[in-house]
């Protein structure tokens, strides 16, 4: 049994929960003080797992996508927000749909701050137990800081059910609009085309291009700033 393995998907998973948790209330949290109460009423203003996780979009369908060995992405239960409770339903409906993706960024800042906190205290990194303390909590910062990344680039994408369909959607009008909502209703397969069949048939990864130009500079400069480079 590869136990290095089993920590790492351990590490992992907390990490996944926790950014999926705090972008889900994030989303409930800002719908709340933008008038709509639909959200907070049903709990989802909570840091509370059980409020936010869908037995499939949260553990099930990460799990085959890891033994599968594709890229992982993983959702929660839909964030209730009914658009003509909010004060200014089109600029809101952004501002509602923007908070999940900002939430996860201050989050990645978060870890690259304690990071950087850690990677300062040479008393702790000097002493063998402590050093294997700090070895464990570098791993799980990283991996908390590029989760929380990727949950916030990967909702951007505007396609349903990702954050960045409601943010686009209020921009669009006329034909733009009604050809969106054609696009809109083949959403799930061109998101299984994107992740697995492009990068595995034609070796065209768009989502790694993405994220070459979003994530992973962004990753680079919080690593930076963590470890003083």
């Amino acid at each position: 049994m590869n136990w290095n393995y089993i920590g790492l998907l351990f590490i992992t998973v907390v990490a996944l929960i926790i950014g999926i948790v705090v972008h889900e209330s994030a989303h409930a949290l800002t719908a709340y003080i933008l008038g709509d109460r639909t959200a907070q009423s049903r709990g989802r203003v909570s840091l509370n797992p059980l409020h936010h996780i869908d037995p499939f979009g949260t553990v099930l369908l990460p799990l085959l996508m890891i033994v599968a060995g594709g890229p992982v992405f993983a959702f929660a239960k839909p964030v209730p927000v009914y658009l003509g409770n909010l004060k200014h339903p089109k600029r809101d409906e952004v501002l509602v749909a923007l908070a999940g993706p900002v939430s996860n960024i201050a989050l990645a800042f978060i870890g690259a701050c304690l990071l950087r906190l850690l990677a300062g205290n040479t008393q702790l990194l000097t002493d063998s137990f402590g050093a294997q303390v700090a070895a464990l909590a570098s791993t799980f910062l990283f991996r908390f800081m590029s989760i929380n990344l990727s949950l916030a680039f990967f909702n951007l994408i505007p396609l349903p059910p990702l954050d960045g369909s409601s943010i686009l959607v209020p921009f669009l009008r006329g034909q733009a609009l009604r050809t969106y909502y054609q696009i809109q209703r083949y959403a799930m397969p061109i998101l299984i085309i994107v992740l697995y069949l492009l990068p595995s048939v034609l070796h065209i990864d768009l989502v790694g291009i993405y994220f070459n130009f979003t994530l992973y500079p962004l990753l680079n400069a919080l690593l930076a700033f963590s470890l003083g480079w």
